[in-house]
């Protein structure tokens, strides 16, 4: 978007109505990534024969959901596992039931993909019928492929490329998923610069965070969620939060000085957005309340959210119960609103509370040090992020209300660091910053320069 639009900032809007997440093909996938929460899911159903959504469910559920929206714009959001093992004419059949109920209004469609079964064909369907596709990929090949590979153990990457680039020779609107791992939170600018590379203009950063267990009780289930009491270690491939933190300010530091307005990160849209003071800021995990989006799996099972699939958050069924009575039910009101109500009092004290809301309800395992529970693993990444990230923010608040375009941080921050550039060659790697940060200029300032 052009810099001189005060509309050079995306707000991803929070939908009035419910959403769920659709996964046609449950947990199965043709890859066997190692920090995956979802594949274990199919010891919730050990006597599947397989995992597909049949037409009569899928017909209902496409029914129903469309009923059930007061809003003119339906959006349907396709998951897995890996959606695309379906075939191409199992989306072809879920567009013709979307229009035969659509009762005039606009359907969209978003289908998160590993992109290694994307074809010519598929992506001319995904072209003509507007599909937004969220690409996952970790970043170069080696951060990558460390944790991303098939069932044969084979690493992934260069099919994943090939996807890429079907995607942008028949014109499919894509994003980036990348999860934050213990490798790929070492190597930030590396994942940023490779992503713009391959042409992504959204990219999501997904900080993965697991709890293990070696008693996995009656549901056979190994990762577990925030309020089991039982023996549970945090996996090794889970990102440590303070480097998750430092992650995040290497690529803002970048992106606020050289691409504002021009690629997008949603959690930085996400953060300005909640710095605005915008009561729906587009994200779950850093909104007030959630539990408006659910998710359903291959057998027509709902659950409490993508994160909770477990007995405790189980909703009904959609052959047993409608879709928007197992929405209402006071469980899943009460599940929404301890987001807000489960915080600790550390986190109501907290300066940044406006920020963060206590990021995801996944993550709240630990205990605070007055002995509260409920406080997020994460919680210092945010604290690093946020503490950095204010000026800027408030800059740009600033910017947005006096409808001027937030990209002018960038020429902001050009003006206030041109003394500092001057005094360049005065500073030694280990010297004190000359912005006046008190941190070493090769932990500051330093990066700019490079």
């Amino acid at each position: 978007m052009p810099e001189n639009s005060a509309k050079s900032f995306f707000f991803p809007m929070k939908r009035s109505a419910f959403q769920v997440m659709l996964k046609p093909v449950g947990p199965a996938c043709n890859l066997d990534c190692t920090y995956c929460y979802y594949l274990e899911k199919k010891n919730l159903y050990p006597f599947a024969k397989g995992y597909r959504l049949n037409s009569d469910v899928l017909e209902k559920f496409i029914k129903e959901y469309i009923q059930a929206q007061d809003v003119p714009v339906v959006s349907f959001v396709w998951q897995g596992g890996e959606p695309t093992m379906l075939g191409l004419d199992y989306f072809r059949k879920a567009v013709e039931l979307q229009q035969k109920y659509s009762e005039g209004k606009r359907i969209e469609n978003a289908l998160q993909t590993n992109g290694t079964l994307l074809t010519d064909e598929f992506c001319e369907f995904l072209h003509e019928k507007n599909f937004l596709v969220g690409l996952s990929i970790d970043g170069p090949r080696e951060l990558h492929d460390h944790y991303r590979v098939t069932v044969r153990g084979e690493p992934s990457w260069n099919k994943v490329m090939e996807g890429v680039r079907l995607l942008k020779k028949h014109n499919v609107e894509f994003n980036t998923l990348s999860v934050v791992n213990d490798k790929t939170s070492e190597k930030p600018l590396e994942v940023y610069r490779f992503l713009k590379s391959i042409g992504s203009q959204f990219m999501q950063f997904i900080p993965i965070v697991e709890r293990h267990t070696s008693d996995p009780g009656e549901e056979d289930v190994h990762l577990v969620h925030h309020r089991y009491r039982g023996k549970a270690k945090v996996t090794d491939w889970s990102v440590v939060p303070e480097k998750y933190g430092n992650f995040l300010v290497r690529i803002f530091d970048e992106w606020v000085r050289r691409d504002v307005g021009t690629y997008y990160v949603q959690l930085f849209d996400v953060t300005l957005a909640n710095w605005m003071g915008e009561s729906n800021p587009g994200l779950c995990v850093f909104s007030e309340t959630c539990g408006d989006a659910t998710v359903m799996e291959h057998n027509g099972d709902l659950y409490s959210c993508d994160h909770f699939v477990y007995h405790d958050y189980f909703l009904g069924n959609i052959k047993e119960t409608p879709l928007l009575d197992m929405m209402q039910q006071e469980e899943q009101a009460r599940f929404g609103l301890e987001k807000r109500t489960s915080l600790p009092r550390q986190c109501l004290d907290c300066g940044f509370l406006f920020a963060c809301h206590g990021e995801c309800p996944k993550h709240r395992f630990c205990t605070t040090e007055e002995g509260d529970r409920e406080l997020n693993y994460l919680c210092k990444a945010y604290k690093i992020f946020f503490s950095h990230v204010r000026p800027y923010m408030d800059y740009m608040a600033k910017q947005l209300n006096a409808k001027k375009p937030p990209a002018n941080v960038m020429q902001w921050i050009k003006q206030k660091e041109q003394p500092v550039m001057a005094s360049r060659p005065a500073a030694g790697r280990n010297d004190p910053c000359p912005c006046g940060s008190g941190k070493k200029f090769k932990q500051c300032c330093l990066r700019i320069f490079k």
